[in-house]
């Protein structure tokens, strides 16, 4: 049976990360999936994600040498997903990446099997989240807000849709069923 690449993807707030971390040591010790970290120009120790944190000079070698399979820019620092995804995916390894929304059709070119599975969250959990973490002012977080209710509306009806509005356990358990059952 083929592997999967499964993309995730949802608005910052949403709980990917959060997702992610609570999943990843039942992944790996039940099924045949992992979750790939991602590169990342920002420090090890800036909380959240579980990521090998570069610094732009190391992340542009490691782009030059075509290291990446995936890569963009956002939140001013540059992420990256290794080529050693296709080694995983080609040995019959489920892969679950944290994307971005923004590089998703690039994704989809080289990887036109993908699963998109798609973090919600209701709105006003969001913007407590949002307000909660204090990363962002008041305008930011509304700017963040408008771009979750577009994102929200134009994902496609294929993406596989997981919501992360209530206890943590539950969006984890809808995130371990999906791939389970690839």
């Amino acid at each position: 049976m083929p592997a999967t690449l499964y993309y995730i993807i949802g608005a910052s707030g949403a709980g990917k990360d959060s997702v992610l971390n609570a999943a990843r040591e039942q992944l790996a010790t039940k099924g045949n999936s992992i979750i790939a970290h991602r590169y990342i120009t920002r420090p090890a120790d800036a909380g959240g994600e579980n990521h090998i944190a570069l610094s732009n000079s190391e992340f542009e070698s490691r782009k030059a040498k075509n290291l990446f399979k995936m890569h963009w820019a956002a939140n001013n620092c540059q992420y990256g997903l290794g080529i050693e995804i296709d080694q995983w995916l080609t040995a019959g390894i489920n892969v679950l990446v944290n994307g971005s929304r923004g590089y998703l059709a690039t994704a989809k070119k080289s990887h036109p099997d993908l699963k998109v599975i798609y973090i919600d969250v209701d709105a006003a959990i969001l913007k407590q989240r949002l307000t909660n973490r204090g990363r962002e002012s008041a305008t930011e977080i509304e700017a963040r807000l408008a771009r979750h209710q577009i994102l929200s509306a134009s994902i496609d009806n294929a993406a596989l849709r997981i919501d992360n509005s209530g206890e943590l356990s539950t969006a984890c358990n809808q995130l371990i069923d999906i791939v389970s059952r690839a």
